[in-house]
């Protein structure tokens, strides 16, 4: 059974070449979304997915309906695949029914890996070139040299209380403690603050 799939953006937009598409195809069962692209809910094709069986095949007019970007296509091929189910793309030539048609869409999964391995590759020399730069990442530091010393002397006198403390620096009762301990005494973790 051939199972159609159309999507389109925006309510304004219609779905009637797509939908004559399915047909002449010769879909049996056709579903729709009308989402943007980047819309993970998509209750049609949830519904076009369940309809689905081994040896059956979802149809779609272009393979921008189906997906939010490469990588989710593939995964959803992939997931169709194991489930002995076919793609066709009916403007891009794409069947995974066929072998020519595996073979186009190993390519796409291929390019889709490479891609991802490039951002990854980019990422690292990026934050690779920040840290050599002197500028690290993530959150910056709440305890600083000037709270630890204040910290180490008021939690040295024992009428304070460590929350009230940790409230006039400013930082949490655990970050207090991973400082200093409840004598006012340095942690390992502030000898790098101290060292400064």
């Amino acid at each position: 059974m051939l199972v159609g799939y159309m999507r389109v953006s925006t309510a304004e937009q219609t779905t009637a070449l797509q939908h004559d598409a399915l047909r002449a195809a010769g879909c049996e069962r056709i579903y729709d979304d009308t989402c943007s692209g980047s819309v993970t809910d998509r209750p049609g094709l949830a519904r076009a997915l369940d309809a689905l069986r081994a040896g059956d095949a979802l149809v779609v007019w272009k393979l921008d309906r189906i997906g939010r970007s490469l990588a989710h296509v593939v995964e959803l091929v992939g997931t169709l695949q194991k489930r002995g189910v076919g793609l066709k793309v009916l403007t891009g030539g794409i069947d995974t029914t066929s072998a020519t048609g595996r073979l186009v869409f190993g390519i796409f999964a291929t390019l889709s890996e490479f891609e991802r391995d490039l951002i990854l590759e980019r990422t690292m020399a990026g934050l690779a070139a920040a840290r050599a730069r002197g500028r690290t990442g993530g959150r910056p530091r709440l305890m600083t040299r000037s709270k630890l010393r204040a910290a180490m002397t008021m939690m040295a006198d024992r009428t304070n209380v460590a929350s009230d403390v940790a409230g006039q620096l400013g930082v949490s009762l655990s970050t207090l403690y991973a400082y200093v301990d409840g004598e006012g005494r340095p942690k390992p973790r502030a000898s790098k603050l101290l060292a400064r």
